[in-house]
């Protein structure tokens, strides 16, 4: 039971690494085509972003059917991304975008930095030059404001040269 328990937390762990990785360079880069669809303001329901959660989904329900069949610590594993996808959904979608029909506000200190974090990455509508690319690990809102001013000032540069 221990060891099960401390897959799935060290899986939650993880996902929030390949989470980063994966927004960073995939999301930001040859994965843009769908990912843009979640920088640009609109009011539809979904956006073509989400296929990112359904990709995941296939991959969790992969690894529960074989970790149930042949490995049983890669249901765990399977599990503990799970967990990390319904807390992404909510707090993500939920929380910062009001994508659900919620209306709370955020008065914990972690909450609200996570949601400035976010709200700092989409500062930027393009594939390049955003900041904040994790989830439950946010970076201080402050130290964000910084790259972002300095990459402003980078680009300036570039075009006044």
């Amino acid at each position: 039971m221990i060891v099960n328990t401390l897959i799935v937390i060290g899986s939650v762990l993880f996902m929030e690494g390949f989470a980063w990785w994966v927004h960073r360079y995939i999301m930001h880069g040859p994965g843009w085509g769908w990912h843009v669809s979640h920088h640009v303001t609109h009011d539809n329901m979904l956006e073509k972003n989400d296929l990112y959660a359904v990709v995941f989904s296939v991959i969790a329900c992969g690894l529960f059917l074989i970790g149930g069949a042949f490995w049983q610590p890669l249901w765990f594993i399977a599990l503990g991304f799970t967990i990390y996808g319904v807390l992404y959904g909510f707090v993500h979608d939920g929380l910062v975008h009001q994508r659900w029909p919620l209306e709370y506000f955020p008065k914990s200190r972690y909450l609200k930095r996570l949601v400035q974090a976010h709200k700092l990455h989409h500062a930027v509508q393009t594939k390049d030059g955003a900041v904040s690319f994790g989830f439950i690990l946010p970076p201080e809102p402050k130290r964000l404001k910084a790259m972002l001013k300095q990459m402003k000032m980078e680009r300036q540069e570039g075009l006044d040269s």
